[in-house]
């Protein structure tokens, strides 16, 4: 698989790696972070298992998630996820609380999102975040998103925020 690595002036964006692993573990076990998921707190073995689900989006669908670094440090992930129960692809990011509150998801959503539309050609992106996700809201709204309705996906209901193409609005 040929994932590519993306830089802005503060992050890394690269595949996931196996070395990845205790960082990417200890993200989806902290309660702060799984809030907005599923609830769910993941054991080790389950987010080997989505580190590998996540790579495997890159073997079938050409896009996927990409391990964000800080500072040489793992804080998180960013990128594409369309899973076969899913309408369209989802502009998604997750990043370990200790980075929360720098606008690095922002920076890291902004250079996926600039990467996608230039390499997929596609119209738009979806976002789907639960109502109640304040700050992942923040971060949509920033990226020029807006709110186009609500879906159900996995027994979770979510706001969709649309993400146009440049050509078809505001993107930062």
């Amino acid at each position: 698989m040929d994932i590519p690595r993306l830089t802005t002036q503060r992050l890394v964006l690269r595949g996931l790696r196996a070395s990845d692993w205790d960082d990417y573990a200890a993200m989806n076990a902290d309660p702060l972070v799984r809030q907005w998921l599923s609830g769910t707190l993941l054991s080790r073995q389950q987010a080997w298992e989505q580190m590998e689900t996540f790579l495997g989006q890159w073997a079938l669908r050409g896009y996927g998630i990409f391990a964000v670094e800080s500072e040489g440090r793992f804080a998180g992930r960013v990128g594409l996820l369309h899973f076969a129960d899913w309408p369209e692809p989802e502009l998604s990011w997750t990043l370990a609380s200790p980075f929360w509150g720098r606008g690095l998801a922002t920076e890291a959503t902004a250079e996926v999102r600039r990467w996608a539309f230039a390499t997929l050609r596609r119209d738009r992106f979806v976002s789907y975040i639960r109502p109640e996700n304040i700050r992942s809201q923040r971060v949509a709204a920033k990226l020029g998103a807006v709110r186009d309705g609500q879906i159900a996906l996995r027994g979770f209901v979510s706001d969709v925020w649309l993400h146009p193409s440049p050509g078809h609005g505001v993107i930062v």
